[in-house]
């Protein structure tokens, strides 16, 4: 099959020994602004630190905008609703209190939430009224108008702070509904209160979890080790039995599918002998129906012949290209046993993410939280004497506020809301716009950083004629500042054309959001295209930056250049391309579904005490839900997985750039020799000229 000529092939360099030393900075331009933007997103963290006030979700507030648990009511954490129907009627609870909303009824912080119904007159607990409140029989009627006791009140659990009913409450036969509360009745305050607790039943379970990470921990920690182990062990018997696996994975495959044509052909005589068409059957909406007639089966089975030919065939004339795979593999595992602080960069990447991440989270919730509460002038109830005129519209300061002032002796200063107003209360949203981007980019940079220095690593290892004699020191942590200095424009150059492509994605899947209601087909099938077209793009830009890379830490040439040589580069070789990325593919999925379910499997038999243990420091902690450490092992198992099988695709496909290289370069004669392995010169039946001579010119010398 003859190669695809796309661009021109690279000529022999005599002086090319690898990696080159000599480069300049690249992309100098884009450098600058990323540097600018960085700059900038420091800048928008400082201001959201200053202005923000992370206490706003941390804390709740009590009706005159003191937290509760902090300061004054330190001993009191909890706040407490007045009147919980009115914030049931108002919107979402949850969603309104994270966000500072406050429900339109009075809110004390108070030390414990109410373990028992309390309603006036038969029962009253004057703790909860607002403080400074003397109740008696006479007045409690007279309060709960004012809105200084509560009407009524139901046993609570704390939840985020905040008293919400419990659970399937059981309301008392002598439970009277007040008057002043509305026109509610017993059933609609019952079933509103087990709503809420319904939604916000959560602390118990959030409890029972955290004991179960506090009693599984150790235990976790070794399941995560053992993972590390079994990836590491895995990536170094591919260098020996790669060949083997790829060969029993295809043969697998081939099998498998054999299997079902022969399942498909079995079901299909027991069905044509009993007769059972189509046409008995009909149009139906039950799709296991059409799996009792025989021409499901027989088309099922067609289609399987047609794949098993069409992988038969593959594998006929792409027999050699699968030996090529199966040799960079093998070399690539050979690569990392010589570069084992390969294995150990990926800490370094996820350290960095974790910096990103941490930094837009921390910046996101101050921004959100950005602007001074304001007050105002309110009264429960305008027919009191000289509260008529008490609209609610005037500020006020509840440090200083003095109800004698407004003519209303029942006015209060309440929160009202958080400052809008300004030029930097006005750009919030634009902020968060600004640091949405900064996160974006920052992730794509840092993936493109390590990226491009395992690719140096590995480059350099390729390119040493007389293997490991000619491999520099320190690979990983010259590739790493050769990268930092050379290189930080280009990496921040296709960091940025991803992230634009994100951007994109982000708001078609919000107009997605905005839209899922409209009904027009035509909008509908336009925006699901657009998509489409952008997860595609998002993928080979994702594709091409990775090979860019490659390029720029052998060639130190800037983004666009690199990324047009190694696309021409790939094309010209584009079936090697595909058979190797779908070999790869194979050897890493079967990786790390050897990794994740192996080590899932053994925490599901240990912790579900399915593994007899007599030594009684090695049994499984007696837990309320077993499946957590299990799932949380599962899970930190496929992080592990994929950090080291990241490192070995970037292997291969760095090994597989450079062998493409060297096959344009060099002709394998004396002048210009193969730098590939003697197992990719013995496939392609090349000669090369052997160490053994270059060392006795030397000696000669």
């Amino acid at each position: 099959m003859s190669q695809v000529k796309v661009g021109e092939s690279s000529k022999h360099d005599p002086t090319f020994k690898g990696p080159i030393k000599s480069r300049s900075c690249t992309d100098i331009i884009c450098c600058v602004l990323f540097m600018a933007f960085i700059g900038g997103y420091i800048v928008v963290g400082i201001m959201a630190w200053l202005y923000g006030d992370p206490r706003q979700v941390i804390y709740p507030r009590n009706s005159t905008g003191m937290y509760c648990g902090v300061g004054d009511n330190k001993d009191k954490p909890y706040v407490l609703y007045f009147n919980l129907l009115k914030c049931i009627s108002a919107t979402n609870v949850l969603a309104a209190t994270l966000k500072g909303f406050q429900c339109p009824t009075t809110q004390i912080c108070v030390k414990e939430c109410p373990n028992d119904f309390y309603w006036p007159p038969l029962k009253f607990n004057s703790t909860f009224c607002l403080p400074g409140t003397n109740p008696t029989i006479t007045t409690i009627i007279e309060l709960i108008d004012k809105e200084k006791c509560p009407a009524f009140l139901v046993p609570s659990t704390p939840f985020l702070n905040r008293c919400f009913p419990n659970a399937n409450l059981k309301v008392p036969d002598n439970f009277t509904v007040n008057s002043l509360i509305g026109n509610q009745t017993l059933p609609s305050i019952t079933n509103a209160s087990n709503a809420i607790a319904n939604t916000f039943n959560l602390q118990n379970l959030g409890k029972k979890i955290f004991e179960d990470f506090a009693k599984s921990w150790i235990w976790i920690l070794v399941g995560l080790v053992i993972a590390m182990l079994v990836s590491l062990l895995f990536l170094l018997l591919l260098r020996f039995t790669a060949g083997i696996l790829v060969w029993v994975l295809i043969i697998g495959v081939i099998g498998v599918t054999a299997y079902g044509i022969y399942h498909c052909y079995t079901e299909y005589d027991a069905l044509n002998k009993s007769g059972s068409t189509i046409q008995n059957v009909g149009f139906t909406v039950n799709i296991g129906v059409y799996f009792n007639v025989k021409e499901t089966w027989l088309a099922i089975m067609i289609i399987l012949i047609v794949v098993e030919v069409i992988l038969l065939l593959l594998l006929l004339f792409l027999r050699k290209r699968i030996l090529i795979a199966i040799a960079l593999i093998k070399e690539a595992s050979k690569a990392i046993g010589h570069i084992m602080s390969s294995l150990f960069y990926p800490v370094v990447t996820f350290v960095l993410l974790l910096v990103c991440i941490t930094y837009w989270g921390i910046t996101a919730l101050y921004l959100a939280t950005s602007g001074a509460p304001l007050y105002i002038v309110s009264v429960a109830n305008t027919t009191f004497p000289g509260c008529a005129n008490i609209t609610g519209n005037k500020t006020c300061d509840p440090m200083t506020f003095n109800a004698s002032s407004t003519g209303c002796s029942e006015a209060q200063c309440i929160f009202y809301k958080y400052n809008t107003e300004g030029l930097y209360q006005t750009n919030l949203f634009n902020l968060q716009i600004y640091n949405v981007i900064g996160f974006l980019w920052c992730m794509n940079f840092v993936i493109a950083l390590g990226q491009c220095v395992m690719a140096g690593a590995f480059a350099s290892y390729y390119w040493a004629f007389n293997k490991p004699r000619d491999i520099p020191f320190f690979p990983v942590s010259a590739a790493f500042m050769r990268t930092l200095r050379y290189h930080t424009g280009s990496l921040a150059f296709g960091a940025l054309i991803l992230t634009i492509i994100q951007v994109i994605r982000i708001m078609l899947e919000y107009l997605d959001h905005k839209l899922k209601d409209v009904h027009n087909p035509c909008t509908r099938f336009l925006l699901c295209c657009l998509k489409c077209c952008f997860w595609c793009l998002e993928k080979f830009i994702k594709f091409l930056n990775r090979n860019a890379y490659i390029m720029i830490a052998v060639y130190g040439k800037n983004f666009c250049v690199s990324a047009k040589n190694a696309f021409n580069l790939l094309m010209r070789n584009i079936v090697r391309v595909v058979v190797l990325d779908k070999v790869t593919d194979l050897l890493i999925l079967f990786g790390k579904l050897i990794v994740v379910g192996g080590v899932g499997v053994l925490a599901f038999f240990f912790f579900s005490n399915k593994l007899k243990i007599d030594n009684d420091a090695f049994k499984p902690p007696n837990l309320n839900y077993y499946w957590i450490p299990i799932l949380t092992i599962v899970v930190g198992s496929y992080m592990i997985a994929q950090g080291f099988f990241s490192v070995y695709t970037m292997c291969v496909d760095t090994l597989f750039l450079c062998f493409l290289e060297d096959l344009e370069r060099n002709d394998g004669s004396q002048e210009k020799p193969y730098y590939m392995p003697k197992s990719l010169m013995s496939i392609l039946n090349k000669k090369n000229r052997p160490p053994e001579s270059e060392e006795k010119k030397k000696g000669k010398k």
